[in-house]
Formats: structure tokens, C-alpha cells, sequence
């Protein structure tokens, strides 16, 4: 088998590769990044953290993943992840998910809001943040409520019957979302306020 780290590819005998650590290709604001790395935090898997340069992506991890986006996860056993739910479902169920992280997020409103972020959330998000990427002519601001619209409302209803997701204790859910609300409030934190204080 081959083993990747960095530029450098190394012919690794199979019988050595179960006792590798596994290998996480990130970048460290990709909000996809983000969720991964704290899930293994949280479940206290040890991983090798490699850093990638979008602008040059590692050989190495083009090799495992040609699609070119992060994150990428190589479990010792060679098997690799590229979607980052997978790699949090891996971490918590790799771990027994012995505080009930991955459990707690199974509930259909947490599902169906982790659906809303990265499909029409994530959507209105890009167009939010980037607008000199896309010839669109409802311009960032009709995005930017859009985005409050799909998913932060609905997110702020669901919450203010708990503070996390997962109930009394944050879920996989919350740490799912989280760094999406985070990329969406640094565009333009004072505009922001009007949406969170609508009712």
C-alpha cells in the first residue's frame, strides 16, 4: 500500500498501515474542515493534521481524492473518507460515541437542519459572501436574508426551547452547523443584527 504525507508518497507495508495514525488533509477556515477536525477532537481521535494551500493542492492528496476539496481523511486501514458528515460519523462511532455526540444529532429536526445548512444555506451563503463569483442578479443582500431565512430562523425556533441542539448537551448537530453560522456573521456582523432581531 501507499501512504501519502504531504508531497512525499511512501510504499508502506499493509501489516504497518493499521498502526498509523490517520492523516486529515484541511485547510484551516473551510467550514467543511471545521466540523470535521472538532469531531475528532471531541471523540478524542488522534489524527495527523496536514494543512493544504487551495491554490496548490498536494499531489498526495489528489492521488486519494480527485475531486481537490477538503477534508480529506485517510484511516490507517486505507480506506479514505472525503465527505465531512463521514468523517464525523467515523470519529464518534470509532470512539463508541461514548458521550452520545453523534446519538444526540439522529433526531429528525437536527437531521433536516443539518440538510438545510449544506444544501440551501451554503447555497445563498457563497452567493452572500462572494457575489463577484456569481453573475446573479438578485445581488448578496437578497441572499444574506435568504440564508437567515432557511436556516437561521429555524434554527433560533428550534433553540429556544434548549440551548444546544442535542438538547441540555451540544450534538454533532450543533458543531455540524456551527462553523457555516460562523463564515455567515463575519461577512457583516452589524448587518446581521436586523435579521436576529426580527420576530
Amino acid at each position: 500500500m501507499v501512504c501519502f504525507f504531504g508531497r512525499l508518497s511512501l510504499a508502506i507495508p499493509s501489516l504497518k498501515v493499521s498502526a498509523m495514525i490517520p492523516i486529515l488533509f484541511t485547510y484551516r477556515r473551510c467550514p467543511y474542515a471545521m466540523r470535521a477536525r472538532m469531531a475528532l477532537l471531541l471523540a478524542g481521535v488522534i489524527y495527523q493534521a496536514q494543512e493544504v494551500s487551495l491554490r496548490d493542492k498536494p499531489p498526495a492528496m489528489l492521488a486519494l481524492s480527485p475531486k481537490g476539496t477538503v477534508p480529506v481523511l485517510l484511516l490507517p486501514t486505507g480506506e479514505v473518507l472525503e465527505q465531512s458528515l463521514d468523517i464525523m460519523r467515523w470519529a464518534f462511532q470509532s470512539t463508541r460515541d461514548a458521550d452520545g455526540w453523534w446519538e444526540r444529532a439522529q433526531t429528525s429536526d437536527n437531521q433536516k437542519l443539518l440538510a438545510l445548512c449544506d444544501a440551501d444555506f451554503k447555497q445563498h451563503l457563497d452567493r452572500y459572501k462572494y457575489p463577484q463569483r456569481y453573475s446573479d442578479a438578485l445581488g448578496a443582500q437578497h441572499h444574506a436574508s435568504q440564508a437567515v431565512a432557511v436556516l437561521l430562523e429555524p434554527l433560533e425556533g428550534q433553540l429556544k426551547s434548549h440551548p444546544q441542539l442535542g438538547g441540555v448537551q451540544p450534538c454533532a448537530a450543533d458543531i455540524g452547523i456551527f462553523p457555516f453560522v460562523r463564515q455567515f456573521a463575519a461577512v457583516d456582523p452589524a448587518g446581521l443584527r436586523p435579521y436576529l432581531c426580527r420576530r
